[in-house]
């Protein structure tokens, strides 16, 4: 209650004052729900890590509000100011999504940066993720904040920090998180938000910044011949990669697509979605109403934030599918690497994904003669990948572009599979035709995941826990015949949270804890001859790995 009067006596937004004031007088007579929400709320603070900030919107510690991204946007420029050069004026770009509350968390970052001494630059309007972060290295800034929580559910934002310099516009990485995190705990401590310096001397970023991004997407992959008369679907799920797609498709030259109407604008209410992520249940059932309706050859689909792509495309059975990340991190990877091979191949090209993603990607580096990385989950890890011409994880994230962008690019990603389905079409083909071609030249991988939801994070734990205190022998009827444990750092990765299993028939499963949600995600990969064969065998992984579940759970 102490922690709440003195959050309240700081909070300079009238609603989640509001809130507060009726939570604690509910509390104070006697609401044992009110008092439960309080507890939730100070407890404990929302954790900064290598993922930013990212969680509900509320008064309280434990919540996304203006009080906690004011202490994060002060802890961030004691950091910056800290690691600069003698005399040197760091610089911040700042950019915000359609969520609630981004436009304000960003004007509200860019006056602390600008009362901190700091250049702070404000995007013209809000934009993609991959815009702020190709403004990083653009602008040659310190650092960049975006203000968005992705495809999380609509009761969420978060604050997501890049660095530039020698991090080259990168997501933070260890040390750095707990650096920041150290410097905002200080600024926490010092109990008035209220007292912070700020200035409205920050400066406007000009449609330039914009306009560049635009450019260089563009020439990421323009339209080829068979782009003329391509049928294809697009929805921005509420969110606003519309606008900035539109303008590159126009100077790429393709052709503009059928639009899913109810989604394409910005909405941070989300009306028509539970859950705004493409790879949830449902999410894509207006695109594919309307694909139907339109007679189309594919769909795309950004996230809210858009910095990351869905793929579908038609299935004699289904009606569509959608593709899964693996599906088309493995079209995009083969896609780089004949490139770089038609190009002449840089000696320190590679390609590069996270570990849980498809083994698939090695066999295409190999082919080519390409390096190849496999790295912790995330992009903060993957855009660090040496000589990384092309780098994906399964989660729908695709990184076409490093030169310009380090980080997952929805929006180049979208227009490389619109360059490969047009290529296709101008042979006659599809994309599953394309699917079928990398299958009779690479084999055929496949791959699936289970997520388990839990209640209290500490579930997570104690399986973790107990694989490590009583490894597994078998999965199923397969032996395994190999154990790795990453938390003691394997095959030159840093330390991870992370479990990895393989069969004598070359098959994989890995387990781990979500980075962002309260679930654990099991991750499975296998190789076959045929498909229907991997098919076989991922189903029998799948059962196995069930099994293993049952038995510790």
């Amino acid at each position: 209650m102490e922690r709440a009067h003195a959050w309240l006596a700081q909070d300079p937004d009238g609603q989640t004052r509001d809130e507060l004031r009726s939570l604690i007088a509910r509390a104070e007579d006697g609401d044992a729900e009110a008092a439960a929400s309080l507890v939730d709320r100070f407890s404990q603070r929302l954790a900064f890590g290598t993922a930013g900030l990212r969680g509900a919107l509320g008064a309280g510690s434990n919540r996304m509000n203006r009080v906690l991204v004011a202490q994060a946007a002060a802890g961030l420029a004691a950091y910056l100011v800290e690691r600069a050069e003698p005399g040197a004026q760091p610089s911040v770009v700042i950019g915000y999504d359609g969520r609630r509350n981004s436009d304000v968390f960003a004007r509200d970052s860019a006056e602390i940066f600008a009362g901190a001494g700091l250049e702070a630059i404000l995007l013209p309007r809000m934009l993609p993720t991959p815009v702020l972060a190709f403004a990083v290295r653009h602008l040659g800034a310190a650092a960049g904040v975006m203000v968005t929580a992705s495809h999380n559910p609509p009761e969420d934002n978060g604050y997501k920090v890049y660095l530039g310099g020698a991090d080259d516009g990168s997501q933070i990485v260890a040390p750095a998180d707990a650096e920041i995190a150290a410097q905002i705990q200080r600024i926490a401590d010092l109990g008035d938000v209220g007292a912070l310096p700020r200035s409205v001397g920050y400066a406007n970023a000009g449609e330039e910044v914009v306009d560049a991004y635009i450019a260089a997407t563009a020439a990421v992959a323009p339209a080829p011949s068979g782009a003329a008369g391509l049928r294809w679907v697009y929805t921005a799920m509420h969110g606003v990669g519309w606008e900035t797609l539109a303008q590159i498709l126009d100077v790429a030259d393709y052709p503009a697509p059928i639009p899913v109407e109810a989604q394409l604008l910005p909405d941070g209410a989300f009306p028509t979605v539970a859950f705004p992520n493409p790879e949830e249940p449902g999410a894509l059932d207006l695109a594919y109403e309307t694909a139907r309706a339109a007679g189309a050859e594919l769909i795309i689909a950004n996230d809210p934030d858009a910095d990351r792509v869905a793929v579908a495309i038609p299935d004699s059975e289904a009606g569509w599918r959608m593709l899964s990340g693996n599906d088309v991190g493995l079209l995009l990877g083969w896609r780089a690497a004949r490139r770089a091979s038609e190009i002449g191949r840089d000696p320190a090209a590679s390609l590069a994904c996270s570990l849980v993603s498809s083994p698939g990607l090695e066999a295409v580096a190999e082919h080519y003669g390409l390096g190849f990385h496999a790295t912790l989950t995330g992009f903060k890890w993957i855009s660090r990948a040496p000589g990384i011409i092309f780098g994906y994880e399964e989660a729908l994230g695709y990184l076409v572009n490093p030169e310009t962008v380090r980080d997952k690019d929805g929006i180049s990603a979208a227009l490389a599979v619109l360059e490969l389905a047009a290529e296709a079409r101008g042979r006659g083909e599809s994309l599953a035709d394309v699917m079928a071609e990398f299958r009779s030249l690479f084999g055929a991988f496949a791959s699936d995941q289970i997520s388990v939801r839990v209640a209290q994070v500490e579930e997570i734990g104690a399986i973790m826990r107990a694989l490590r205190e009583h490894p597994p022998e078998r999965l199923g009827d397969s032996p395994i015949v190999r154990s790795d444990d990453l938390r003691d750092g394997v095959d030159g990765l840093p330390p991870g949270d992370v479990l990895r299993y393989w069969l004598d028939d070359g098959s994989r499963l890995i387990v781990r804890p979500s980075g962002t949600e309260p679930k654990l995600k099991l991750y499975l990969d296998v190789r076959a001859a045929s498909e229907p064969e991997a098919r076989q065998r991922l189903a029998a992984l799948d059962d196995g790995a069930r099994g293993l579940l049952a038995s510790i759970r």
